[in-house]
């Protein structure tokens, strides 16, 4: 089932500046934190740097810099992220689908490399892999994605057959060409599997409730019909 929706409900869901989620996922692990610090660091340093060669005619601004560089551990998780939810809100059209979940499986992903030096101070490369979920979804029009993100343990539940609900959304009105996808919510076990968290998700519930009452209200508008003919 696919159901488009308004303009103005889209932009309900998908927010424009970080949510708390979102900034979570990209205030990442500690080492992520280290890595902003720094840079908020070498950033003071420079513009103190270039304050000793511009001389008194950058004093006025250099207060300005050094609060937004030195800050930049705190703010660069929302500046991300809505850059993030910016490139999702750039398609014209969107639209509420719905179908179930095809098939579910595990696989253990590389996701970056770190270097190390070992007892005899050689070189050493370690990867960093973690086991991910891949959820493909589907529906009777011949609609299929596939979704992967981290494992989780209330993953487990997840099974074939399902039924699965996300926002879809196309530069073309008719929404025939599907060029993006939101999370994916599973009712039966209010659940959300996601990489980044893209959407509001109560007012995502909201929306899937208003539009099961809005299609029930019409199946028995149309079986009363069929009825008095």
């Amino acid at each position: 089932m696919l159901i488009p929706i308004t303009r103005q409900k889209f932009e309900q869901v998908v927010p424009i500046l970080a949510t708390g989620p979102q900034y979570a996922y990209y205030w990442g692990k500690f080492r992520d934190f280290l890595k902003r610090l720094s840079i908020s660091v070498v950033a003071v340093v420079i513009i103190l740097i270039l304050g000793l060669f511009l001389g008194p005619g950058f004093n006025g601004i250099r207060l300005l810099l050094w609060i937004i560089a030195g800050l930049y551990w705190w703010w660069g998780p929302i500046y991300w992220a809505t850059m993030r939810n910016l490139q999702m809100r750039r398609y014209k059209y969107s639209g509420f689908w719905r179908g179930r979940v095809l098939d579910v499986f595990i696989t253990e992903e590389l996701i970056g490399t770190e270097e190390t030096v070992n007892k005899r101070g050689e070189l050493m490369i370690v990867e960093n892999r973690e086991r991910r979920i891949n959820l493909k979804v589907g529906d009777n029009q011949g609609f299929t994605t596939l979704l992967q993100a981290p494992l989780r343990r209330t993953h487990k539940g997840i099974a074939a057959g399902q039924i699965t609900e996300m926002l879809v959304m196309s530069n073309q009105a008719d929404l025939e060409r599907i060029a993006q996808t939101s999370d994916i919510y599973i009712p039966r076990l209010d659940l959300w599997v996601s990489d980044y968290p893209y959407l509001r998700r109560e007012d995502f519930v909201q929306v899937s409730q208003q539009l099961s009452r809005s299609r029930d209200k019409g199946n028995r508008e149309e079986r009363a019909s069929r009825r008095r003919r």
